[in-house]
């Protein structure tokens, strides 16, 4: 799929308030720090069309973006932010919940995972609600150019292990680097599957 373009329409705190008009929603979530910014600048090929920071916490709204006048790429708040502190933590998680399980437009969710990191319980309990409220996702392992292949494998298998302790079947898994522009197309190409289907 070639983007041709990528155009900000909305932020909100309510999914009440996202578009109406139907067009399939696919979602990016992941913790903080997570490079979920610049992987959504370099799907669309556009620098700036996500801020990013080098400081966590940075998305608190639902972000919409039109990609191609066909489908929206939606940008939501990192989960697990600790320096929120409760209250924000817990507004956030109602924001991300709210929107996950409402909305009719959601098509897929990506799950982004650092590949840097050991399976960490949070992001677990997160994939482990999606399954058991039925919301389809995929899961995008960040950052793999930090990594030397072997290391990468590694990292990878133990995640993979961990989810088969609980899944049956595993939910499409791509591997990203937004510095180097890795993956972005296999993650285009599958969007551009499911459109073609919901068609």
């Amino acid at each position: 799929m070639i983007i041709k373009s990528a155009e900000f329409v909305i932020s909100n705190v309510d999914y009440r308030k996202c578009p109406s008009d139907g067009k399939p929603e696919y979602a990016f979530i992941g913790r903080s720090n997570v490079g979920k910014s610049s992987l959504i600048n370099m799907l669309t090929n556009r620098k700036g069309l996500a801020m990013t920071s080098s400081k966590p916490g940075k998305t608190q709204l639902i972000n919409h973006f039109v990609i191609n006048d066909n489908w929206y790429l939606v940008d939501l708040p990192g989960y697990g932010y600790a320096q929120r502190g409760k209250e924000g933590r817990e507004q956030i998680r109602k924001i991300i919940e709210s929107y996950i399980l409402e909305r009719t437009a959601l098509t897929c969710l990506f799950v982004l995972l650092d590949s840097r990191h050991e399976p960490q319980q949070i992001d677990l309990e997160f994939l482990n609600w999606l399954g058991e409220s039925e919301i389809p996702f995929a899961i995008i392992f960040t950052k793999i150019d930090k990594l030397s292949k072997g290391r990468l494998k590694e990292n990878v298998d133990t995640y993979v292990n961990k989810l088969h302790e609980t899944w049956e079947e595993l939910p499409p898994i791509f591997y990203t680097s937004s510095e180097h522009r890795l993956g972005g197309e296999e993650v285009l190409g599958y969007i551009d599957e499911i459109n073609k289907s919901l068609k």
